[in-house]
C-alpha cells in the first residue's frame, strides 16, 4: 500500500491489494527457510530467496496502485502492507547476518531504527492513537532495502555479476538506511506534535 493517499474507502477485506499482502506475508517464512537452510547444511536455494524477495517488492507496488485505482484502500490494508515490509526487512537482516553477508553492525543501525520506533508507540497508545500512516519517505528508505538485499544476496556468489551487484547493492543500503532513520526521526516528530496537540486540547 503506498501512503500518497490514506482515506479509507472499503471496510472489505478480501480484495485484490490486500491478497497481494496476505501473499507477501506468507512468503517470509519461506524466504527465511530459503536463506537459511545452507547454514543447517542443505543445498544453496539463493536463487529461489531472490526470486521471492523480488516479488515481494512488486506485489508491493502493485498493491498500492490498485488500491488507489479501484478504490479498495481499506483499514486492513494500512495494516497488512506496512507490517509485511518490517517482516521482510527483519527477516533479511536475521538470513544475511547469520549467513555472515551483511556486517552485523549495518544489521544494528536497522534494528535500533525498528526499536526507536516501537518505543513511540506507547506514548501515542497512552493518548488514544494507534501507529500513524507510513510516510512516503519511510516507503522510498523500504523500496531502497528492499532492492539492495536481493542484490547483496546475488553478490554473495562466484558468477560474473557478483562484482557490480555487491556494489550497487551497497550503495542503495547506504541510501535505505540514511532515509530509513530520515523517516524514524520524522516519525517521532509527528508523534511529539500529535501528543503536544492532545495535551493542549485537554488544558
Amino acid at each position: 500500500m503506498e501512503v500518497q493517499e490514506t482515506r479509507v474507502q472499503t471496510d472489505r477485506v478480501l480484495t485484490i491489494p490486500n491478497l497481494l499482502s496476505m501473499g507477501r506475508l506468507v512468503g517470509v517464512p519461506i524466504f527465511l527457510w530459503l536463506i537459511l537452510w545452507p547454514v543447517f547444511g542443505g543445498p544453496n536455494n539463493d536463487g529461489w530467496a531472490i526470486a521471492i524477495l523480488m516479488l515481494s517488492g512488486i506485489s508491493d507496488y502493485l498493491d498500492g496502485k490498485l488500491a488507489r485505482r479501484w478504490g479498495q484502500i481499506s483499514r486492513v490494508g494500512q495494516i497488512l502492507d506496512p507490517l509485511a515490509d518490517r517482516l521482510y526487512v527483519l527477516s533479511t537482516l536475521v538470513g544475511l547476518t547469520w549467513r555472515e553477508i551483511l556486517p552485523w553492525w549495518v544489521t544494528a543501525i536497522l534494528l535500533a531504527r525498528e526499536l526507536f520506533i516501537l518505543s513511540l508507540l506507547p506514548i501515542l497508545n497512552r493518548h488514544g492513537y494507534g501507529p500513524l500512516q507510513v510516510s512516503f519517505l519511510g516507503k522510498a528508505a523500504t523500496f531502497n532495502l528492499m532492492y539492495a538485499f536481493p542484490l547483496l544476496l546475488l553478490g554473495s556468489g562466484d558468477s560474473w555479476i557478483a562484482a557490480p551487484a555487491e556494489a550497487v547493492s551497497w550503495a542503495f543500503i547506504w541510501w535505505g538506511t540514511t532515509l530509513y532513520w530520515w523517516a524514524g526521526i520524522l516519525y517521532a516528530v509527528q508523534a511529539r506534535q500529535i501528543v503536544k496537540a492532545d495535551a493542549a486540547s485537554a488544558v
